[in-house]
Parts: structure tokens; sequence; C-alpha cells
């Protein structure tokens, strides 16, 4: 009898250590992803490039992070989980030390490239939680997993920004390399090995064609610049989708696609993908211009004009908050499910759009709309797995959450490339800064792909029941 309650709290043990430390993987990776956002600025002025220049520095990660998800997901659909998650960590902390050693820019492009794979490798530890885990720890593991984006912001904006100010640019990119040799360290340890099974096989030309369309896409929404040529910006976005087409037609013709296309067209998997989009947008726009309203210098009249690290530590809120609906809403679920859950949350980011409209003088105010927006995100992310994964075989498990980043990345991407347009429009001519009533319109935008994503989730059509046979009078 002992020896059965011995070996249960060992198990229990053991699944509470992997929990943690896939945790730990993704959080050191959410920091890694967002060391770019503060240090475009002291790129520029430091390495005497243009911002759009160095506006790169951000974008390549995003870009690798979005694409390399399903080919990481395929290669860690079997045996070779873990070896893959520790190869890519591996290839993370190469191109964290090209970001700290002193050289060239397009060297520091290229390893904050390699960086990017910290975020793809997420969708993996995913799949290592509903793969080694009991049901009730697994889910709520994923949750934490999902959120830990959120978190990472709070914790990587006013450390790097800190560190940029006292030790240089050098140093704040050190923290992304000494995390990526913290999280490689902590998945050698921890990470469990994988049963034997059949060698993944990779559809490359699959891979390269979502490469080429993704980019693209990703090319349109995040270089606003590119838009003043009009012909150029259109010309790309009709070659990507072109492209992006053809990537259906060859997955769908491939015996081992990278891809399940039939599983992505499955209608929980499809909703929920367009929901992710939609509420992306409205997400980063509001989270956009939440994060550059704190820093409006003070000849604004309006705004805090809160200098690099200040502005860091505002979005400290963000971080905590987001946790707590990590924490939170898989209690939630067990009462009101998932989709209420979701729209709850969704419910919360427009209260933060109201809070922030109606109080934009007050920086307690502002704060709480933060708060208010974290939690929200938190709620989202935590939620979203389950709503994805329905009826999702547990092999596809990367492979569908890494299509379900993309989703996420481009939604993001358009939420920052509106807000930085809506703001340009609120400029006046000969002025650096939009007028304060451009910051509230703006805001109100971010109101109807909030409530548009909540009415996707929420409202599920209910199955057609069989019309009755006739009867004859």
């Amino acid at each position: 009898m002992n020896t059965r309650l011995d070996d249960s709290s060992d198990v229990t043990a053991r699944d509470g250590r992997l929990s943690v430390a896939l945790f730990c993987t993704a959080l050191s990776g959410a920091v890694i992803g967002s060391v770019g956002a503060p240090l475009i600025t002291p790129v520029a002025t430091g390495m005497h490039v243009s911002l759009d220049a160095a506006q790169w520095t951000l974008t390549v990660t995003l870009f690798i992070g979005a694409i390399a998800g399903p080919v990481l997901g395929r290669l860690g659909s079997g045996p070779y989980r873990r070896t893959t998650i520790l190869a890519t960590l591996a290839l993370v902390a190469v191109g964290g030390l090209l970001t700290v050693l002193p050289l060239p820019f397009a060297a520091l492009l290229i390893g904050r490239g390699l960086q990017g794979l910290a975020v793809a490798v997420g969708a993996l530890l995913m799949s290592v939680a509903r793969t080694h885990l009991p049901p009730e720890r697994s889910a709520s593991t994923i949750a934490a997993l999902s959120v830990a984006s959120t978190v990472g912001i709070g914790v990587g904006y006013p450390v790097i920004s800190l560190l940029d100010q006292l030790a240089g640019l050098r140093a704040a990119y050190g923290l992304g390399f000494l995390l990526s040799i913290a999280a490689l360290a902590i998945a050698w340890r921890v990470l469990p090995v994988e049963a034997p099974g059949e060698r993944p096989r990779i559809d490359v030309a699959g891979a390269l064609l979502l490469a080429l369309g993704t980019l693209g896409l990703l090319l349109v929404v995040a270089e606003p610049s590119l838009w003043a040529t009009a012909w150029l910006a259109g010309g790309i976005l009709v070659g990507s989708l072109a492209i992006l087409a053809l990537w259906a037609i060859v997955e769908m013709r491939t015996a081992a696609p990278l891809v399940n296309l039939r599983l992505l067209g499955q209608r929980p998997v499809l909703r929920a993908n367009l929901a992710m989009f939609i509420v992306g947008i409205g997400l980063y726009l509001l989270f956009s211009l939440l994060t550059r309203y704190v820093q409006t210098p003070a000849g604004a009249h309006y705004g805090f004009a809160l200098p690099g690290v200040a502005a860091g530590a505002a979005l400290i809120p963000f971080s905590l908050m987001g946790f707590v609906a990590g924490k939170s809403l898989p209690y939630l679920v067990a009462r009101i499910t998932e989709r209420w859950a979701y729209a709850l949350s969704t419910m919360i980011a427009i209260a933060a759009v109201v809070l922030f409209v109606a109080a934009d003088r007050s920086l307690l105010a502002v704060l709480v709309s933060i708060a208010l927006l974290g939690f929200a995100v938190g709620g989202v992310f935590s939620v979203m797995p389950k709503l994805v994964l329905v009826g999702v075989p547990g092999a596809e498990t990367a492979s569908v959450l890494s299509i379900n980043q993309i989703v996420r990345s481009i939604g993001f991407s358009t939420g920052s490339a509106l807000a930085g347009f809506l703001l340009a429009a609120a400029t006046p001519a000969r002025s650096m800064l939009p007028t304060s009533d451009g910051y509230i319109t703006a805001a109100l935008w971010a109101l109807p792909p909030l409530a548009l994503s909540a009415l996707i989730i929420a409202v599920r059509r209910s199955p057609r029941r069989p019309a009755l046979p006739s009867t004859a009078s």
C-alpha cells in the first residue's frame, strides 16, 4: 500500500517538474522573442542604420517564428520531439551569441532570425504537455504555456530597456543569450525521451511555398511604407495569396503534407483560427496605442512622457494580469465552457478600450486599461488551444497549433500596421505627433474586431434537424 502511494507521489512530482520546466522554457522563448522591440531605436543609433532597417530586427524574428512552426511541428510529431526541441534551442543559443558579439548589422539580423525559433518551439512544448501529462495537468499546463508570451513581455521590456540604458546594446541582447542557454539546459535535463516510432517526412515544397506566401503577407501588413508604392504592395499581396493558394493545392495532393488542411477545414478548427486572426487585430491595435501613448513627449499636451525603462515598467500590470488569467481561466472554463470564457476575455478587452477612451488623461486609468488588456490577452491565449484542438489527433497537435501561431502573428502584424496608419492619419501637417482625439478614434477601431471575434466563438450553429415527414390530411 505504501509502495503504491510512494509511486503515485513520485509520478505527481515528476509531472510537476515537467510542467514547470515547460513553462520556464516557453517563458524564456517569449522574452527572447520580445528582446528586439525595445531595442529598435538603440540599434538604429548605435549601428548607424535607418529605423526601417532596425525594424527588421523585430520583423525577421516574427517571420522565422511563424514559418518555422509547421516544420518543427512535423519534425517533432513523433519519436524525434525531444531531439527537435533541443536542436532548435541550440540554434537559438547560436543566434543569441551572434547578437552579443561586435559583428556587423547583417550578423545581428541573422542572429535575430535564429532567435525567432524560440517562439516557434512553443507549439512543440504544448504537444509534450498533451502527450506526457495527465488530462487535468495537461490542460492547465497548455493554458500556462499559451500565456507565457504575455508574461514574457512584462518581464522582458523593462529589464531589457534598463540593461540598454546601463550597459549598452550588446549587454541588453546578452539577456536573450543567457536565457537561451538556460532554456537549453532545462530542456536537456527534464524533457522525456519519446517512444520509438516512424521517422517523420518533411514536405519541402510545401514548406517553401508556405514560407514565401507568409513572408509576403507579413511584409505588406508589417511594413506600411510599402503602400507608398501602391502597385508594389498590391503586387506582393496578390502574389502572396496566389502562392498560398498553390500551397493549399500541393498540400491536398501530398501523401505526407506539412499541414493537414482537411483537419484545418473542420468547423471548430476553422472557427478558432478565424477568431484568432480577428481578435489579434483588435488586441494588438490597442496594445500598440497604449504603449505609444504613455511615451508621448510632454510637448504634446497629452500622454505621460514616460522614458524607456518606465514605459517598460508600465507593462508589468499587463503581464501580471495575463498570468492571473492563465491560472484562473481553466477553473472558470469548468463552469461556463471554453466558448463563454473566450467571450468574457474579449469583453474585458472592450472594457479596456472604453476606460481608455473615457479617462485617457489619467495615468492610473491608462495603467488599469493596460492591466485589463493583459487579462484579456492571457484569457484568449489560455482558452485558444482547447478551442483549436477540438477533434485534433494527438500526433497533429504541434502542426495545428503552429498554424494557429501563424494566424496570430498575421493578426498582430495587421493590428500594429492599422495602429500606425490610424495615428499617421491623425497627425497634422508639419507635426511629429498625432492629436489626442486621434488616439481615441484609433482605440474605438479596436471594438469591431473584438466584438466580432466573441460572436464567432460564442454563437455556435445548432446541427440541422431532419425534416419531419408530412402527413396527409
